[in-house]
């Protein structure tokens, strides 16, 4: 697995040259040994699989792991296998751990599907580790799918969640210091800029799928990006596939993208293709691709599997029965265009 840290400092570095046109978007030499996604239109891997965005996929997709060897479903794994990113509060794209918005406050956005279509999902929570958990409590306990904000933090206190403050000296020093310029421009492939999605299919076939993050970084407050809208950060249609999105998520929203993509495979595209055309899509409005990275991955009933983004460096983490390994997406724009 790619050390994580090695990763944060190589991608900020290649992702200023890129902007400058200097060197072609995959800098990390790292990067080249990973497994690359081939199309999976013959057919796929029988359950249980797990497929899960960025390196901090690996740890997350152990956790799902181990939620099915316990006994659990496919909706538990996926749930607590994000919530080991969730807890892990070096990550700075997700959890209490995450870059806070322009006021300084870490806000949380979360989704859970399964694979029947019922969903749950939590926007602007702050102050509660795990922000899936909630999202999952909404789908099963309330006859709504969406609570957002006070109301959300309210109903989470109400029924059993508590609340937690991370303080982490290194966050409040980094906006301390963006305070200086308060200059707000996404980075491209920097993890601190990304969520994790997850999606899973068990022995039997049953899909689910989460999503979780702490969102953009310095983001403005009350911002709500795709990753808890079902349709956009995450989808699930038990008859036809699984995807989940990581990057921008306005561009993602602006397409239901993950919806798009799930469809595409109900019309029989293989995974890739899928999300190769839900690529596509968004670079038919996006002025300026080099500014930004949306990634999507796809899971079809099969177990066929795939990727793609704008722009190379997007990885995700798989686990199958024949073990775990970090592949390398392909993308729609070549390395150092």
């Amino acid at each position: 697995m790619t050390d994580r840290r090695h990763f944060l400092k190589t991608g900020l570095a290649g992702t200023a040259a890129l902007m400058a046109g200097c060197v072609p978007a995959a800098e990390d030499p790292g990067q080249d040994k990973l497994e690359r996604s081939e199309p999976t239109s013959a057919g796929g891997a029988a359950g249980p699989i797990i497929l899960s965005t960025w390196d901090h996929g690996m740890a997350a997709n152990a956790g799902a792991w181990g939620a099915l060897e316990s006994g659990g479903s496919v909706l538990d794994a996926v749930e607590r296998g994000v919530m080991v990113t969730e807890s892990d509060f070096t990550n700075r794209s997700v959890g209490l751990g995450g870059t806070p918005d322009r006021d300084g406050r870490t806000t949380l956005d979360a989704c859970i599907q399964d694979h029947d279509g019922r969903c749950g999902a939590v926007a602007c929570l702050e102050r509660i580790e795990h922000p899936v958990s909630v999202a999952r409590a909404i789908m099963e306990r309330t006859p709504h799918v969406l609570l957002v904000g006070e109301g959300a933090h309210r109903w989470a206190l109400e029924n059993g969640f508590t609340e937690k403050v991370v303080d982490i000296p290194e966050v409040r020093a980094a906006y301390a210091e963006w305070l200086k310029k308060s200059d707000y421009k996404p980075v491209v492939n920097r993890e601190n800029h990304d969520t994790i999605g997850m999606i899973a299919m068990d022995a039997d076939g049953r899909l689910a799928g989460s999503c979780t993050t702490s969102g953009l970084a310095y983001k403005i407050h009350g911002r709500v990006g795709d990753s808890p809208i079902i349709g956009a950060g995450l989808f699930v249609d038990g008859e036809a596939g699984a995807a989940c999105s990581t990057g921008t998520g306005e561009l993602v929203i602006r397409t239901v993208g993950t919806h798009t993509v799930v469809e595409l495979m109900r019309q029989g595209r293989d995974p890739e293709d899928a999300c190769k055309e839900a690529v596509r899509r968004i670079l038919k409005f996006l002025k300026s691709p080099l500014d930004h990275q949306v990634g999507f991955l796809a899971l079809r009933t099969d177990g066929a599997y795939g990727a793609w983004s704008i722009q190379p460096g997007f990885t995700y983490a798989l686990r199958t029965k024949d073990g775990e390994k970090l592949m390398q997406a392909g993308a729609e724009l070549p390395s150092g265009s």
